[in-house]
């Protein structure tokens, strides 16, 4: 009778000690889907954008996108203007954004350092294109680049940021082709200098500080229609082949779901102020094959290796 009292009491105790652990394993696994829930639904995400205008000009559409991300993807979105081009690139490098707005040329390089993925570009009138132009004060005798070129030592010539396609890589090739320039150090030109924004250059044009500037064609008609430069006193002599536009590139991490989100999102944008910002009429959806002659031109001129 003992033995048998004995094993019962065993085996009771046994099952309970199961049971208690089996229901231990339960709600591990609960917290730790909650957890997990919980993290994917609060986790912030970042994304860097890339000062295609002086820092500052950009901050009420940043605002207003924010807020429509917010509400579509069910979880924060922080977005921060970069203060150059090669800060975003090295951000999404180190992983410290989840996306970002970059220019072309800094595209190809995130995406060949990183695997940055383009998946949005902006609209200009309907078209993703843009070009690069060369303009000069309409005081100045030259009609064409040829004009220009013809006394290159009397010209002080200005370029936007290093980084930028239509403001340093896409006129660099252009003017190394006539064979006035390789860099900033060897040219023929009387100076060269680098302003660091489209804005910036266009003023610097109109102020008559340089004698001519490389820009972006979207972000100049853009600071004509604001009044931010006053396009009676300058003139384009120089317009470059169509550039793909802008693209908005995610981290290669990124998920399928996330990216049909941020499309579908991009792509209903109708707020003004946000489409102001890029110049832009809408948004349209991008792929990595669409910059393949930026990285040609990038290769060209050193930026990567083929």
């Amino acid at each position: 009778m003992k033995m048998k009292k004995w094993s019962f009491t065993m085996l009771f105790s046994l099952c309970m000690v199961l049971l208690l652990a089996a229901c231990g394993e339960t709600n591990d696994e609960t917290n730790t889907d909650e957890q997990a829930d919980e993290n994917e639904e609060g986790g912030t995400f970042t994304i860097g954008v890339i000062p295609s205008q002086t820092e500052g000009e950009m901050e009420q559409a940043m605002d207003n996108l924010q807020s429509i991300l917010n509400e579509e993807m069910k979880q924060e979105v922080s977005i921060e203007v970069y203060p150059d081009y090669n800060g975003v690139v090295e951000a999404m490098n180190y992983d410290q954004i989840d996306m970002a707005y970059f220019g072309p040329l800094t595209y190809v390089i995130a995406h060949e350092k990183g695997g940055a993925e383009a998946i949005i570009t902006q609209l200009i009138d309907g078209e993703p294109f843009y070009y690069s132009y060369i303009i000069t004060h309409k005081d100045n005798p030259y009609e064409s680049l040829e004009d220009l070129l013809a006394s290159p030592e009397e010209v002080d010539f200005a370029f936007g940021d290093p980084n930028s396609t239509s403001g340093s890589l896409i006129p660099s090739i252009e003017l190394q082709d006539r064979g006035v320039y390789q860099s900033e150090d060897e040219h023929s030109f009387n100076s060269v200098r680098f302003t660091g924004s489209h804005d910036a250059t266009a003023l610097a044009v109109q102020n008559k500080q340089v004698s001519a500037g490389a820009i972006d064609s979207a972000i100049y008609n853009q600071l004509v229609e604001s009044g931010k430069v006053d396009d009676e006193q300058l003139k384009t002599i120089w317009q470059s082949e169509e550039l793909f536009q802008y693209p908005w590139a995610v981290h290669p991490d990124t998920d399928q779901e996330t990216i049909e989100t941020l499309q579908e999102t991009f792509l209903g944008i109708e707020d003004e102020v946000i489409l102001d910002a890029f110049g832009a009429s809408g948004f349209t959806e991008a792929s990595n094959e669409d910059y393949e002659a930026i990285r040609d031109a990038a290769v060209k001129q050193g930026y990567m290796e083929e």
